[in-house]
């Protein structure tokens, strides 16, 4: 059977849109799967059967199916390396191969290619791994290498969920998966709600999300089952950084900011899934700090982002930074405070803020909703270029951010924390947008400024400020700012 995949339309940018639209000749082993996955706790499974609006919209009544998934890779771990999910899944009487292709993924919502064959017997057909279907990275692998690595068994139950949005039509299957994830010793209970559309728009997956999310404790999930067996084998196997987008002077400030938020999201996204899973500190800093960057940048656009479009967006940000913010600058000196953390991020996970916050900032990404209520001026600066928008904001903020007079009022300098905040987004995401002179020593030395201003005042704190002011001051990046 043909595996062969033309695409008939050019990918869009992902800096330009969050999700792959891709216009194909679907050949009959292949589907292209664009779903939500959605981290849930066993009451929260049971409580969605009976939601209201699931029943509502609820055509096919729930079905029960028993899964038993065997995962493939070679020793290596070299189809995982190209992204490459192979399973042989057991469905009542049915064999199926399997294989997935990961895409373009954010706050829980991905779109991948997915190539299924009938099978005769649970044996896995190498012979099926062949034409365009297979990745040009994997060209050279002896396929023979191929051998199990680790199960999922789960007891799914699903239901066609229909409704219409405007003109059209939605269909999404709902699932509800309860299982586990075995690999060796290792393992790790599946708990997650499903979302996969069948019909309309990717936007719709959201809505509905969004909407389960506003009683119930849903949290966006992109990690797939897969990955889990491979976390189970191999704790560091699950990735925490997603690709930066490239942003140069060329890019607008509407495609910028699109950009950098959706990074921004869906880099928190998974390392709060990771800090569920291992509790390390580090990675409730980093949680943390992109939250912060996120609350910077969008507070930064000025008309370009007028204040009641963002208003929701800054509140949400700001309840989440005055709970989390203080608890790790505190643990930062207290062993106690980070020891009592984890649990507490737990507890976080458990309430409904965490996920209404992704799913409704990713609602408002999608809709660029940030653009809907300017003016003609807000327009003009949504559209200008990096090379001419960027330099002004960064002079304008550090004029006014008055170095010379916290070398005199140190204690004052936390007052200027949202600027130098701003300030230091942008040096650290744009920087190939910028022609500074030792750009990076200036964001080394204003990451010390923001430390010191974040500490309780004492004499040696106040003269630490005041020394690291002057050399912020009179570093030439600083003063090249102060003339743009």
């Amino acid at each position: 059977m043909s595996c062969t995949l033309t695409a008939l339309a050019a990918v869009q940018s992902w800096a330009a849109l969050p999700f792959i639209s891709i216009s194909v000749w679907i050949p009959p082993a292949m589907q292209k799967e664009t779903e939500i996955k959605l981290r849930v706790s066993r009451e929260t499974l049971a409580a969605l059967r009976e939601h209201p609006l699931l029943k509502k919209r609820n055509k096919s009544g729930w079905e029960r199916l028993e899964l038993s998934n065997q995962y493939f890779d070679t020793p290596e771990g070299e189809l995982a390396q190209a992204k490459v999910a192979l399973r042989i899944r057991r469905d009542g009487d049915q064999i199926i191969q399997t294989m997935k292709t990961r895409g373009q993924s954010v706050a829980g919502l991905s779109e991948r290619n997915e190539y299924n064959w009938d099978l005769s017997k649970a044996k896995l057909d190498l012979k099926k791994l062949e034409g365009d279907c297979w990745p040009e990275q994997l060209a050279g692998l002896d396929k023979k290498t191929i051998k199990p690595l680790f199960t999922t068994d789960f007891i799914r139950e699903k239901a066609e969920i229909a409704w219409g949005r405007g003109k059209a039509k939605v269909v999404i299957e709902a699932a509800l998966d309860l299982g586990q994830v075995v690999a060796g010793k290792q393992k790790e209970e599946i708990c997650e709600l499903e979302l996969e559309l069948r019909e309309g728009e990717p936007a719709a997956l959201l809505e509905l999300a969004a909407e389960l999310a506003a009683t119930l404790p849903l949290m966006p999930c992109d990690i797939s089952k897969a990955e889990r067996g491979y976390r189970l084998l191999d704790a560091g196997s699950y990735s925490l950084s997603l690709p930066a987008p490239a942003l140069n002077a060329e890019t607008p400030l509407d495609e910028a900011y699109s950009a950098l938020a959706w990074h921004l999201l869906g880099s928190s996204q998974r390392l709060a899934e990771q800090y569920r899973f291992n509790g390390h500190w580090r990675l409730l800093q980093d949680w943390v700090e992109m939250l912060a960057e996120l609350r910077a940048l969008t507070s930064s656009l000025g008309q370009a982002a007028p204040r009641a479009s963002t208003a929701q967006l800054r509140t949400s940000l700001d309840a989440l930074l005055e709970d989390w913010r203080p608890l790790v600058q505190a643990g930062q000196e207290d062993a106690d405070v980070r020891g009592a953390a984890h649990e507490q991020f737990l507890e976080e996970l458990q309430d409904t803020r965490w996920g209404e916050f992704s799913l409704n900032t990713s609602r408002w990404l999608l809709a660029r909703s940030w653009t809907t209520e300017r003016n003609t001026r807000g327009n003009r600066q949504g559209a200008a270029l990096l090379s001419s928008w960027l330099p002004r904001l960064l002079g304008e903020e550090a004029t006014s951010l008055q170095l010379s007079r916290y070398q005199q009022q140190p204690e004052d300098l936390a007052e200027q924390l949202p600027r130098i905040e701003r300030i230091q987004a942008w040096l650290h995401w744009a920087r190939g947008a910028l022609d500074l002179p030792e750009l990076d020593r200036l964001y080394g030395e204003l990451r010390k400024l923001e430390e010191l201003a974040n500490l309780d005042i004492s004499d040696e704190v106040l003269d630490a400020r005041v020394q690291q002011a002057i050399t912020v001051f009179q570093s030439r990046a600083w003063k090249t700012l102060l003339r743009l």
